[in-house]
């Protein structure tokens, strides 16, 4: 087994919130773990809507965490709420100095877009749906010139080690068709900046490598996870059978693009008075129920938009076009997939999670900020609004530790295979089909006995252990709570206990217990 031991605080992600942590880190010298390229396969960089902030006068931080509480079903941290809203501000302009080419208008002010739940338009934006992207390049820019950051790329992590409750090391290997031979690395902290789960589904607009990986292997290393059945799916994928779908953002919807169906009717209307721009919840189970009955939901960008749609929103007019669809005259035929997970690795409001050593920001954590349903273009400000409070953490926790550190050289002998395809195919299937905008006990059980036997099947395989165990943890809480609050929706528990919610809290072990007792059950 070869080991290294390194001085440098060591990141696991490519994405937003790890390059972010990574600059506020400088000078603590730091090794980023990114399975591709910077600025590829991160779910970051795919984000069309943009970075929600009050940043108009009229507006104020405590409407923003307002729309969030309310947004987020009764599970939100108020506490949470109040310190991400305040410090929106102050990160967009951070942004903008490092380079972002935020949208303004004619006198240099932001331009704000309206999303769904927002009670004023804070969405900032660029270039209308780049704005993931535009910033991921600003970051990485900034990283490229930082020589306090090491990147490791093409690069996986695949397991924690963990001792007396703290984590000690981490697994790393090549990401590529081949895998290497697991080298345990040692470092000064841990960050947890990897994605979520949304890849764990078959219909999904997460890049292909986001598949609960980094929630799992803390999860397996005993970290406890939280909000683990909330797993926001967004209303308008673009459905043309590609995998990952490409999305048609929000805030089309907020320009006035209407949701009909193939009867021509706008079917939104006679069931939110927000029509189109209700919660996402709402109008993901309506495009939903759409679909089932046969009735191909659509967007409609038409007489709001005409020929704008294609120099406005370029990511949407491109995925159009590759699909053949022409958006000025014709509808866009869209379905829910899943886009974000709420739930994660349970923080603290320092960004620490239930492990010593180990701190997570992103969209891998669980801060409380989310509930049971994200505001929309609220996750891009929790990641770096975290990737700040866990730097800080960190730093906290170092003192005045060494601020040098030689660069690490991984020797990496091929050895392992990545995970089986059929057996990740059979997996997203059975969480679309059993775990999805609709859910009930018939269903999670069966996802639940369908995922022990993968796992089984696959014991020999860390990385899709670290998706099954994330995998379980999302159909046992869901199990879990005979209630529908948010983005889980029961059809047999339609209503919610009260205004207020409790969060969930599982560790894997209790997830699997619950599994174990099911699987009994229905023997």
């Amino acid at each position: 087994m070869q080991e290294i031991t390194t001085d440098r605080i060591v990141i696991v992600g490519g994405g937003m919130g790890a390059l972010y942590a990574a600059l506020k880190l400088a000078p603590y010298p730091v090794v980023m773990i990114s399975p591709e390229t910077l600025g590829e396969g991160a779910s970051s960089a795919w984000a069309q809507g943009g970075v929600a902030a009050a940043m108009d006068p009229t507006d104020s931080p405590e409407n923003h965490s307002r729309d969030t509480l309310r947004a987020g079903a009764g599970t939100v941290d108020p506490k949470v709420a109040a310190q991400v809203t305040q410090e929106a501000r102050e990160h967009i302009l951070d942004l903008t100095d490092m380079g972002t080419p935020f949208d303004r208008d004619e006198k240099g002010q932001y331009v704000l877009s309206r999303e769904a739940a927002h009670s004023f338009a804070r969405v900032v934006r660029v270039k209308g749906d780049q704005a993931g992207a535009e910033i991921m390049k600003a970051l990485i820019a900034r990283v490229r010139e930082t020589q306090s950051v090491q990147v490791l790329e093409g690069v996986m992590a695949s397991g924690l080690e963990a001792e007396d409750g703290a984590v000690t090391g981490i697994w790393i290997e090549t990401s590529g068709a081949e895998r290497s031979d697991p080298i345990l690395l040692r470092g000064a902290a841990y960050l947890m900046a990897g994605g979520g789960s949304g890849g764990l589904y078959k219909l999904t607009t997460n890049p292909a490598r986001i598949r609960g990986q980094v929630i799992g292997m803390a999860a397996r290393a005993g970290a406890v996870i939280g909000d683990a059945e909330f797993v926001q799916f967004h209303p308008t994928a673009i459905d043309v059978g590609q995998d990952p779908a490409p999305l048609a953002t929000e805030a089309l919807r907020g320009e006035g693009a209407t949701l009909i169906n193939s009867d021509g009717e706008r079917f939104m209307l006679g069931i939110h008075p927000d029509a189109e721009l209700a919660p996402r919840d709402i109008v993901a189970r309506a495009i939903y129920a759409q679909t089932q009955a046969g009735k191909r939901p659509m967007l409609d960008t038409r007489a709001v938009l005409g020929d704008k749609v294609l120099t406005q929103f370029p990511a949407v007019a491109e995925a159009c076009a590759r699909a053949g669809i022409d958006p000025v005259h014709d509808p866009i035929p869209v379905a829910a997939a899943a886009h974000y997970h709420m739930g994660g690795i349970a923080t603290d409001m320092q960004g620490h999670s239930s492990l010593k050593n180990l701190w997570v920001c992103g969209e891998a954590s669980s801060t409380g900020l989310h509930g049971a349903n994200r505001l929309a273009s609220n996750g891009l400000l929790e990641a770096l609004v975290y990737a700040r409070i866990c730097s800080e953490g960190i730093e906290d926790a170092l003192g005045e530790a060494t601020k040098a550190a030689p660069e690490i050289t991984p020797d990496f002998q091929p050895d392992s295979f990545p995970p089986d395809e059929a057996a990740v195919d059979e997996l997203r299937r059975c969480m679309t089909d059993n775990v999805g905008v609709v859910r009930d006990a018939d269903g999670l059980k069966r996802a639940l006995k369908i995922i022990a036997r993968l796992e089984a099947e696959n014991a020999d395989c860390p990385a899709f252990l670290n998706m099954t165990a994330t995998a379980t943890l999302i159909a046992a809480a869901a199990l879990m709570r005979e209630e529908s609050r948010g983005a889980h929706y029961r059809s047999d528990f339609p209503d919610s206990t009260g205004e207020h919610g409790e969060r969930s809290m599982l560790t894997l072990a209790e997830a699997i217990a619950l599994r174990d007792k099911t699987l009994k059950e229905t023997a």
